[in-house]
């Protein structure tokens, strides 16, 4: 490869030529294209993925009475947690000049260094944390169909047990292909599909759960959920299952990625709340489906994954449809939060290395039948590198239901509650207290007594899973 050209050689070599450095890159200014349904797109592809496989487990644990409350309680702080965050995308106030492109720069920006640190480690870890559970459910899924069309043949009584690894390994070379897209700005067509396979295979769940309830003719479970030998038990699980919940829900963490999209006016801050409302509403309807449809189906035996626990054995071939559409939104979806840790990764190391080409230098490339795309030395090994690693823990810890509670529990508190409410107070300037910070400062309280108990049962679940 060379840099540079005349026009006459890059009609000779089938493969490119031109470069140009990431410092004149962004100089370009950044044009914000994004509407109100692109970013509803990108929630549902966000939201919608992983967790909500788990959640018909959840109320099973937690029983017909807590297992609902609890998804309406979740769903009412994503949307109040969200609104705080939604208002400080721009710095001093709600309509100031200076953005904030990224949740961690609002921290920044908001609370100053040390905080941004401390927000830096868990907001990244959890980004990282998710690709991994994304990679599990995305194996999980592909297995099912194996298996599916194995019990078609065999009968439902066959072994047809297979690995996971496999599956994991090809999830990530389709990964390490799709990463290479340049960033949020560039993916809008990968969240639609990604959203509309959420919808799809949500909707394959929710009426083979409400078939199963009219072959049975009852409705199954109980008011107190799965009943266990001891009290212990029971509070592991319940834990357990509140952070699988806290899991399905929040999506603070690349809201504001989201928001840097939209074009204005309407002020961002605007649209952004009600794409979360918009979003939050269906997703909550889709949740409360699939748990309580999935729990009344199958009662104290219901899975931990819905369409890969084998509750369904038939028609397969739908079985087969609904785990390939999970597969498909799961590409999507790996990216949405992969993006932003992509994002900040190579604008410190550009900083950091303003003169190196592996850095900075990108090279315009031209392949046959498809269309010119720039690429970067260090983005293609970077995030080659990030995809490997999120692979091979993927592999050493194949826990869906485990991993997801430990995820959705770290994750809920600090990133969904605490920051936004502590930028919120220095953004509206609410005194110490005051009525306000009485109200959210108790609110926060009660989220990290959710935190705490979910981390526990998370644990505690994964370590006994790793241990059997």
């Amino acid at each position: 490869m060379v840099g540079g050209g005349e026009a006459e050689e890059d009609e000779q070599l089938p493969l490119l030529i031109s470069s140009s450095s990431t410092n004149e890159l962004s100089q370009q200014p950044l044009k914000r294209t994004g509407t109100i349904w692109t970013a509803i797109a990108h929630i549902i592809t966000g939201v919608i993925g992983a967790g909500v496989l788990s959640l018909a487990w959840s109320v099973a644990q937690l029983g017909w009475l807590a297992g609902p409350l609890l998804m309406l309680v979740f769903a009412a702080v994503t949307i109040l947690s969200n609104n705080l965050l939604s208002d400080c995308y721009r710095y001093p106030d709600s309509d100031g000049p200076t953005r904030s492109r990224s949740y961690l720069e609002a921290v920044k920006i908001y609370l100053g260094r040390k905080q941004s640190w401390f927000c830096g480690f868990l907001l990244y870890f959890s980004m990282y944390g998710t690709g991994i559970a994304y990679v599990i459910t995305t194996a999980t899924s592909m297995r099912a169909i194996q298996r599916s069309n194995c019990y078609h043949k065999e009968g439902h009584q066959a072994s047809c047990e297979y690995g996971k690894s496999l599956y994991m390994l090809l999830f990530g070379l389709v990964q390490i292909v799709v990463s290479q897209i340049p960033d949020f700005h560039n993916m809008e067509w990968l969240s639609i599909i990604a959203a509309i396979m959420s919808f799809t295979y949500a909707f394959i769940g929710l009426g083979l759960g409400f078939a199963k309830i009219i072959e049975n003719g009852r409705i199954q479970g109980s008011l107190g959920g799965v009943p266990t030998s001891n009290v212990a038990d029971k509070l592991w699980l319940a834990f357990q299952a509140l952070g699988d919940i806290a899991f399905a829900y929040p999506y603070s963490i690349i809201l504001l990625e989201i928001q840097d999209t939209l074009k204005s006016p309407p002020a961002e801050n605007k649209t952004m709340k009600k794409a979360s409302m918009v979003a939050i509403f269906v997703t909550t309807f889709f949740y409360l489906c699939c748990g309580c449809f999935g729990y009344a189906a199958f009662g104290d035996d219901t899975p931990g994954n819905l369409l890969t626990g084998f509750g369904f054995y038939e028609p397969y071939w739908l079985i087969d449809f609904a785990n390939a559409c999970i597969v498909l939104h799961l590409v999507g979806g790996y990216q949405v939060y992969s993006q932003p840790v992509f994002a900040v990764a190579e604008r410190w190391f550009s900083k950091k290395y303003p003169d190196s080409g592996f850095v900075n230098n990108f090279y315009s490339i031209k392949v046959p039948l498809l269309p010119r795309f720039q690429a970067n030395p260090f983005r293609l090994c970077f995030r080659t590198v990030y995809v490997v690693s999120t692979t091979g823990i993927a592999m050493l810890f194949p826990y869906f239901n485990q991993v997801l509670g430990v995820l959705g529990a770290l994750n809920f508190w600090p990133l969904a509650i605490y920051f936004p409410v502590e930028m919120y107070f220095v953004q509206k300037k609410i005194g110490s207290w005051t009525r306000k910070w009485i109200v959210l400062e108790a609110f926060s309280l009660v989220c990290f007594l959710v935190t705490v108990v979910g981390v526990i049962g998370s644990v505690q679940g994964l370590i006994s899973a790793k241990l059997s």
